[in-house]
């Protein structure tokens, strides 16, 4: 039996003769197939003018005659997202607590780590001179043995220029978890997610597993087959039993849009302090298309026509987070780009469609 079309549902603020094109352009992708699902949201300060969900959370097979329908409240893998979501904002935490200093050099708050220069924020920026990644998930046996194999990469480590890596993130993440004294995912959990009311947000989700968006499958981040579902997409990820500082967290586009709306208020940020936050924007490495902040890349040049100082995220599941300051304004979007299979091409030019339609609808 045919399956019937995806629906998107669609809410506004006033003005809502804003984001029609908007709408059009996320129903017209959603018919053509590609990405079964998508959550966006448009966040300001004050609220979320506009919101649009729909689409497959995951499509029928042989195996699954039936497609699960997508909705405002499916978790998404957020992939990537993780390093600015959970991580960066614990390292930065620490460090406006006096717990550590981003110049540290990450190897202090690693116990076992060779001697290396590479410093924390060097981490945040991506310029420490780390591989961008490694199948650890097919060689090593363990957490331990990967915890072990990644933190030797530091012996060889010469800081430069900005080549973006995995490992950077899954050391933060170690190193916050000694720093701290606790599991990253209760420290993001109590010290991030909670406060700024992100309570679908989190590692290792114990929802319903229809209402998580599905991501690969038969892929090259498992040993086996199968649909990916329920748990979290990349390989390394999934070793370090479903927790680490680079990758593991799903979460709504609601959730995802109170943690952007805090970053436009500076000053009543839950979290980090306006000092804290200007520190995050104002330490700098790479121009051009590889210009960063800490954590965060500068310039969405594919994306439209979006002020100077707006930063940017990507995860490779087809999810991406935009905030431009000068705007007053934020882009959610999620999808499970992945489910079946990657298609990386379709993927960048699906985001650049859909921030250029929203930046249009804004003026």
């Amino acid at each position: 039996m045919t399956p019937p079309p995806p629906r998107l549902s669609v809410r506004y603020q006033s003005p809502a003769d804003r984001y029609p094109a908007v709408s059009s352009l996320l129903i017209r992708l959603l018919a053509d197939g590609f990405p079964p699902a998508v959550a966006v949201r448009v966040c300001t300060s004050e609220g979320s003018p506009y919101a649009a969900a729909g689409g497959w959370a995951r499509l029928a097979d042989a195996g699954f005659p039936e497609p699960v329908p997508a909705g405002d409240a499916t978790l998404f893998d957020l992939a990537s997202l993780t390093k600015v979501v959970a991580t960066l904002p614990l390292v930065l935490l620490l460090h406006q607590r006096g717990q550590w200093s981003i110049d540290d050099p990450v190897a202090r708050w690693l116990p076992g780590a060779p001697r290396s220069p590479v410093t924390i924020s060097q981490c945040l920026l991506h310029v420490a001179g780390l591989v961008p990644h490694r199948p650890y998930y097919a060689t090593c046996a363990d957490p331990a043995e990967i915890r072990r194999a990644v933190t030797a990469e530091l012996a060889d480590a010469v800081p430069g220029p900005v080549s973006y890596s995995d490992l950077g993130f899954m050391l933060l993440g170690w190193a916050a978890e000694e720093c701290a004294g606790e599991p990253l995912s209760d420290l993001a959990s109590h010290e991030v997610l909670g406060p700024l009311g992100m309570t679908m947000t989190g590692y290792r989700p114990l929802a319903p597993v229809r209402r998580i968006a599905a991501t690969e499958a038969d892929g090259d981040q498992r040993p086996g087959s199968g649909v990916v579902w329920g748990e979290v997409h990349d390989g390394n990820a999934s070793a370090l039993g479903g927790v680490s500082g680079h990758a593991g967290l799903f979460g709504t586009a609601g959730d995802l849009g109170r943690f952007a709306s805090a970053l436009l208020t500076p000053d009543r940020h839950p979290v980090l302090s306006a000092e804290t936050l200007a520190l995050m924007t104002a330490r700098r490495a790479g121009s051009g298309p590889e210009a960063r902040v800490l954590g965060w890349r500068l310039d969405p040049q594919a994306w439209g026509s979006w002020p100077d100082g707006t930063f940017w995220h990507t995860g490779f599941t087809g999810t991406s987070l935009l905030i431009a300051p000068d705007l007053d304004v934020a882009v959610v979007l999620l999808s499970n780009a992945v489910h079946p299979a990657r298609r990386l091409e379709q993927t960048g030019a699906f985001r650049a469609s859909v921030h250029r339609a929203i930046r249009d609808a804004l003026g």
